[in-house]
């Protein structure tokens, strides 16, 4: 290790310091003040005679006397089984008052990309309770599924539902030798306030959840530059247990927003120039290298389930953001305003959501082969509900026809009976099932022309029996 004391500017988050050796892209740096405190830092810049390094901490009682140490290796997360049911803070290090964590490996934080030949196709389906998600956009295992919210919309409750509801189903644990896949929680939050915290780890702590969870925190007064190492840490965390101890693994990071704003800082310290609405021209390469570490590997047991939560500024989903996450990820799950403002929990539409794996996760095997037929039928009839709501406004219900008014029944029941079931019922896919064939059963037997005759033989209930919906899991 090499000490200068030559550093010549302090910007924001970033110290610049004069070297006369080669220094590596993402080296880790320690900076000792002349307080005698030591922070830590990593290489952003690297040039002949010059580097910029982002600190952690933050700037605060750096000064030009102050000396740097270039460590010669990068960020790396030391990794354990036994870091299952640990709290650490944004760069990796326990904040539980458990005792410090004694790893098996220390493994490089920025990863390495899964070669495409070995990836396997994801196809296996992950519950999470939740109906709107497991009947019309289902999560599979290896995919990647973003939540798009929008400011003071619940979508911390949704995230803690799904962190503790999601399951493998059990006849598909089952490896070749017969020995189960265990399921693990990685939960990476990011600029979140202090109340928000309390009552991620309250709910944690309450149900049992943090047991099989690892939990990473950045509260909004940590430095925004250890925002951009927390995701870096969770997914090293997840590739790990998914790859060397055949967990199945799910990670879900909040608030991805709150990341790209720290990539904005960054970029406008080191006067960058700016892409669209002031963000770094790269992000999309940045998020890519996040989201693209979800996968399974063939030939390994364990695989990495990813679900980005992101509020969309201004509920606007052409903003740079959720743009980007779109365009990398299979699919979206919306947090409606509107819905939330009826009391719906969770306010999830279905309409503009979607799960691009969806239809290699359900039908035959682990769930019922009228999944995809029940899923394709309320689609439209909620859509064609949609549509007449705004009619309705127009021209009243009295003109509409029964078939018409038969529909908006059925919307209006979608929303109090399949979507509205609360953040704390856990749904088995199989009532989920059972409920949307209720929901159905309100219309004619000849408007299902999305679903397979012999699963109306079967499933449909007649007119004049008495409609029963499901409430078994509420």
């Amino acid at each position: 290790m090499k000490e200068y004391q030559t550093i010549t500017e302090i910007s924001g988050p970033l110290v610049y310091a004069e070297v006369d050796e080669d220094i590596g892209y993402n080296e880790i740096v320690e900076i000792e003040t002349p307080q005698g405190d030591t922070l830590r830092g990593q290489v952003l810049e690297s040039s002949e005679g010059l580097v910029a390094i982002q600190v952690f901490e933050g700037t605060s009682g750096i000064d030009q006397n102050a000396s740097v140490r270039f460590l010669g290796e990068t960020m790396k997360m030391p990794v354990t089984e036994d870091l299952l049911g640990r709290v650490l803070d944004g760069s990796g290090r326990p904040i539980d008052g458990g005792p410090e964590i004694v790893p098996d490996d220390r493994i490089d934080i920025v990863g390495e990309a899964i070669n495409p030949y070995s990836r396997d196709y994801p196809e296996e389906f992950i519950q999470t309770g939740v109906s709107a998600i497991d009947g019309m956009n289902t999560l599979v295992r290896g995919q990647k599924l973003p939540i798009f919210s929008g400011s003071g919309l619940p979508h911390s409750d949704l995230a803690l539902q799904i962190a503790r509801q999601a399951s493998v189903p059990e006849e598909d644990e089952e490896s070749e030798d017969g020995e189960g896949s265990e399921f693990a929680v990685i939960f990476g939050a990011m600029g979140i306030t202090q109340e928000e915290a309390n009552e991620f780890m309250e709910d944690f702590e309450r149900t049992g959840a943090l047991e099989r969870s690892v939990v990473f925190m950045n509260l909004a007064d940590d430095p925004a530059v250890e925002r951009t190492v927390t995701p870096r840490m969770a997914l090293t965390t997840a590739e790990y247990l998914a790859f060397e101890k055949d967990y199945h693994v799910l990670v879900i990071l909040t608030d991805m927003t709150n990341y790209c704003e720290a990539l904005r800082e960054i970029g406008a310290a080191r006067e960058e120039v700016p892409g669209r609405r002031g963000y770094p021209g790269y992000m999309y390469t940045d998020l890519a290298q996040l989201y693209e570490r979800a996968g399974r590997i063939e030939g390994r047991e364990g695989s990495v389930t990813q679900i980005p939560i992101l509020t969309m500024p201004g509920d606007d989903d052409t903003h740079p953001i959720p743009d980007l996450t779109g365009y990398i990820t299979e699919g979206q799950i919306y947090v409606d305003r509107d819905l939330e403002s009826q009391g719906v929990q969770p306010p999830v539409d279905v309409l503009p959501s979607l799960s691009r794996l969806m239809d290699d996760g359900i039908g035959e095997g682990l769930t019922r082969e009228d999944h995809a037929d029940v899923s394709d039928q309320m689609y439209a009839a909620y859509a064609e509900g949609e549509d007449l709501r705004d009619l309705v406004n127009i021209v009243g219900r009295e003109a509409l026809s029964e078939r018409d008014n038969k529909y908006l029944d059925f919307a209006d029941a979608f929303e109090s009976e399949f979507v509205d079931q609360g953040f704390k019922t856990n749904r088995e896919l199989e009532t989920t099932l059972e409920i949307g064939w209720d929901l159905l059963s309100m219309l004619p037997k000849e408007e299902l022309n999305r679903v397979d005759e012999e699963f109306i033989e079967e499933y449909y209930r007649e007119e004049d029996s008495e409609r029963e919906v499901v409430e078994a899991a509420d």
